[in-house]
């Protein structure tokens, strides 16, 4: 569409997708609007209407509702609806109430009740409120869309934060010019209340109804089987392919905001049309949307890429995308996180091995990568024979475990490696550290007999649990079940899954069921971490699997003595990740502490400032103790003023400033200002250089979180 544009003049004149010249009203509306929007109302509203006859016509029946709390409420078949049910309770829960669940199922608050059932009401702070929130609230905005640019949408999911639409258009969206008209046109959706009808309709009908949208076209052809039909929603003029459910009326929106636009691509294929996306987040109320944009203020402050760039702790390049160039800083705290894994394997019995870059292409078919993983791999030829840059080493530990015979008085066998992985993620995916393509692991895997399972696995949870307490993060465990394509026997992952829910409850009664979310070879357990801004983080994983050691046919020779039938048995091999990716767990620990390092972390421990240019020589040579101790020191040996060089510490984000002078000189001490004690911004406290280093490395053994002395 070429169009001329102005935000609010009424004659402004546009070109809609099939050429007409439009103009836009005082609403930035096109006036009038696109031919199709009201061929979809009229087919909406004829069907509709048959609808409506047919539920007319149903037997009223009286039936039982049981709530959540076990209260069971009469009603009538076809004619109770949640809402109603939600009134009689009381007026502050029909007000908050965002969706339904009826038998487990999400179900529209103004659809009829149709036979005994058990009900849920549930508001925007369930995590099925929230998404079906900002579902509707996605039509919203492509109701905003159509008509303020006669664009034909294509899909508006509901994300972990917000929501977006996507739609095809020869204008491209700008912030400046396009952001305040559609949420103005948003707004007024809002203001009219209208209400979300659901109606099902034949495959058939279906592409009747959006025959003037190729990609709706394209979506009914591709996912409605023949014979079939599926529901459309409507508010307002927006007429949607969807399964729904939806928020009763648009106006339980009392806030929405535009975030951000992209361009993008018909179902993600490069080969297809490129589209405009807009985002955008809502919520039930201004004051939560006020919270909401503090959080991104205060978020934006700590974006690792922002804080990396300040601190000089690693940069990208474009000749190499989607891998992070460490700078010394933050190799120093890169090499810091995995000198703590190292001295955790030696205390837990885990041995460390190196293993190679690339394999042949029979290994990743042996392990079933090959017809999974490929397309995430990088590939090569090598005389002749396709090789692959490893993307995970689990692979590479059968081999290990297989290259000479095994006895079960070896098992459990814990096998750590740290080797260099790479996997092809989209150029348009990565993003800083937390989505790159060259990357790291505290990758380690267990080989031990089926009855050491619950034990190791209950090791595990110990050993997360004394990691991320150095970091201050709580955790949460959810068991990840089988998925639909899933490889081996029924059985045996029956098997695994019990054992998970075995090991989980011994450790803990709090834990939640991610259903069909398991590894293609194994079911899981996620561990998900919250940061200091709440925001949650998935990073460790423990991964059961009997499919590799079935694969690579891995044996050991069995325990005999105990009446085993076989002079070998098969291992069952965990898969075990804490800190995930060292990358992305940087990533996350910048942006949890803010860039405000705790010390045992902080690749800038101490700076040594001396008071005028006679104490350099002491500044320096009480720098060199503290390297020596194998402390991060420096001393600012510039020209600027005392003020200046404290502020630049302070600024840099030292846990520590040793201010020295003629009595620091002549008692061979230092005069200490912590980073984190407000009461010490304008004081100092002098103690023996001796002294204070036994101090620090009192304090970087103790991996506390705080900064005391």
């Amino acid at each position: 569409m070429a169009a001329e544009r102005a935000s609010d003049s009424a004659d402004a004149v546009a070109t809609d997708m099939a050429g007409l010249s439009l103009k836009r009203n005082k609403n930035n509306e096109l006036d009038p609007l696109p031919e199709y929007i009201q061929y979809r109302i009229d087919m909406f509203e004829a069907l509709k209407k048959e609808y409506d006859d047919y539920i007319a016509a149903q037997p009223r029946k009286p039936i039982q509702i049981t709530l959540k709390d076990g209260r069971i409420v009469e009603g009538t078949s076809y004619e109770t609806t949640p809402m109603q049910i939600a009134v009689n309770i009381s007026k502050s829960l029909a007000e908050s109430l965002v969706i339904a669940k009826v038998n487990g199922e999400l179900w529209d608050t103004g659809r009829p009740l149709e036979s005994d059932c058990s009900l849920e009401l549930l508001d925007f702070d369930t995590e099925d409120g929230t998404k079906v929130f900002w579902h509707s609230s996605a039509h919203v905005l492509g109701e905003a869309c159509e008509k303020y640019l006669g664009c034909h949408l294509c899909i508006g999911p509901p994300l972990n934060d917000g929501f977006y639409y996507e739609f095809g258009t020869d204008q491209t969206i700008s912030s400046t010019q396009d952001y305040k008209p559609l949420e103005k046109l948003a707004t007024s959706v809002i203001k009219e209340k209208q209400k979300f009808d659901r109606l099902e309709v034949s495959k058939e009908n279906l592409l009747k109804m959006f025959k003037h949208n190729k990609y709706k076209q394209q979506i009914i052809d591709s996912k409605i089987p023949d014979g079939t039909s599926t529901t459309v929603y409507r508010c307002g003029t927006l007429i949607d392919l969807c399964r729904g459910p939806h928020i009763p009326h648009t106006g339980k929106i009392k806030a929405l905001k535009i975030t951000k636009n992209s361009a993008s691509y018909f179902l993600g294929d490069q080969k297809n049309d490129s589209l405009q996306r807009v985002y955008g987040i809502s919520f039930p109320s201004k004051q939560r949307m006020d919270e909401y944009l503090k959080f991104v203020e205060e978020a934006a402050k700590r974006d690792h890429r922002k804080i990396g760039k300040d601190q000089e702790l690693f940069f990208f390049s474009e000749l190499s995308p989607g891998s992070a160039f460490w700078l010394p800083h933050g190799a120093r705290i890169y090499n810091t996180l995995v000198d703590l894994m190292k001295s955790e394997y030696h205390k837990r019995g885990y041995q460390e091995v190196i293993s190679p870059n690339m394999y042949n292409s029979k290994l990743w078919e042996t392990s079933g990568h090959w017809q999974k993983y490929r397309e995430d791999m990088f590939t090569l030829d090598v005389e002749k024979e396709k090789f692959g840059l490893k993307p995970m080493n689990c692979p590479g530990h059968c081999l290990i475990f297989k290259n000479r015979e095994r006895s079960y008085r070896e098992l459990p066998w814990r096998v750590a490696d740290f080797g260099v992985l790479h996997r092809n993620e989209a150029s348009g995916a990565l993003s800083g550290l937390t989505r790159v393509r060259r990357f790291q692991q505290d990758d380690a895997h267990i080989f031990c007999r089926f009855d050491q399972i619950e034990s190791e696995i209950s090791g595990i949870f110990d050993f997360l649990k004394s990691i991320y307490g150095y970091f201050g993060f709580p955790f949460k465990l959810a068991l990840s079940t089988r998925p639909e394509n899933y490889i081996g026997e029924l059985e045996t992952w029956n098997r695994a899954e019990e054992k998970l829910t075995q090991a989980l409850n011994s450790w803990t009664t709090e834990w939640e069921i991610n259903p069909q979310d398991g590894a293609f070879y194994g079911p899981k357990i996620d561990i998900t971490i919250q940061d200091a801004l709440g925001r949650s983080f998935q990073c460790a994983t423990i991964q059961l699997d009997f499919q590799l050691p079935e694969r690579f046919d891995l044996q050991y020779h069995a325990d005999t003595s105990e009446g085993s039938e076989s002079n070998y048995a098969r291992p069952v091999m965990i898969h075990r990740a804490i800190l995930g990716s060292v990358e992305r767990m940087t990533a996350i620990l910048i942006e949890h502490f803010g860039g405000k390092w705790p010390f045992w972390l902080s690749p800038r421990q101490v700076l040594v400032v001396p008071v005028g240019p006679k104490f350099f020589d002491y500044a320096s040579e009480v720098a060199s103790k503290l390297h020596a101790a194998g402390l991060y020191s420096d001393a600012d040996l510039s020209a600027n003023t005392l003020m200046k060089k404290v502020r630049q510490g302070q600024l840099h984000q030292y846990n520590f400033i040793f201010i020295v002078g003629q009595e620091e000189l002549e008692a061979r001490s230092v005069n200490i200002r912590n980073r984190d004690d407000p009461k010490q911004q304008n004081k100092t406290e002098a103690i023996p250089l001796d002294q204070a280093i036994e101090k620090l490395l009192a304090l970087k053994a103790s991996r506390n979180l705080n900064n005391e002395l």
